[in-house]
């Protein structure tokens, strides 16, 4: 997708610093001879605070661009939404992105990090991921930071280079327009 204008305006479906980075890094490895405007709103998930299921996690995230695309106005649009489910494998914990322009909505979808069991059954109780990540490794706020994959790979990876792997791969359809 080519832009005629000098800026690009994008809306994320959150005020999470990490997730609105990670857009904005997206955009500008994408579009780099362009400027990025790129801000978080509150966009309700309309979902639990911590999405058990791929379906309610997904869910969470078009939730959220919805309610952008219906409140401002913008080039694109993103939401992220992070959630757990138990798999054949064991439980894992990833997350949803949706992009959007007026005109194309695409889905993409992180890699899976592995959580322990102990982790699982905590969440099926009502905990949520981050606070529980900060309590069970001394941290604060590690939702706002590296996120649980940072703390489970010794910082080799991150919460927003999780995102920003699956929102650049979700944007490959607006690259290429003209074969999707």
């Amino acid at each position: 997708m080519e832009f005629e204008k000098e800026t690009i305006v994008a809306v994320v479906g959150s005020k999470n610093p990490v997730k609105v980075k990670a857009f904005k890094d997206t955009l500008a490895r994408i579009y780099p001879h362009k400027q990025i405007e790129c801000r978080g709103v509150d966009a309700p998930s309309l979902v639990s605070e911590q999405p058990m299921s791929e379906k309610e996690t997904y869910q969470g995230a078009f939730n959220r661009v919805n309610f952008c695309q219906s409140h401002f106005d913008a080039d694109f649009y993103a939401a992220m939404e992070g959630g757990v489910d138990n798999f054949t494998y064991g439980p894992a914990t990833f997350a949803f992105v949706v992009v959007s322009t007026d005109a194309k909505l695409q889905v993409g979808r992180s890699a899976n990090l592995p959580i322990p069991e102990s982790v699982f059954q905590q969440l099926q109780q009502g905990e949520e991921l981050g606070p529980l990540m900060d309590q069970l490794f001394g941290t604060s706020n590690v939702k706002q930071k590296g996120g649980a994959i940072g703390l489970l790979t010794n910082g080799l990876e991150t919460r927003g280079g999780n995102y920003t792997q699956a929102l650049t791969l979700a944007m490959a359809p607006f690259l290429h327009a003209e074969r999707f």
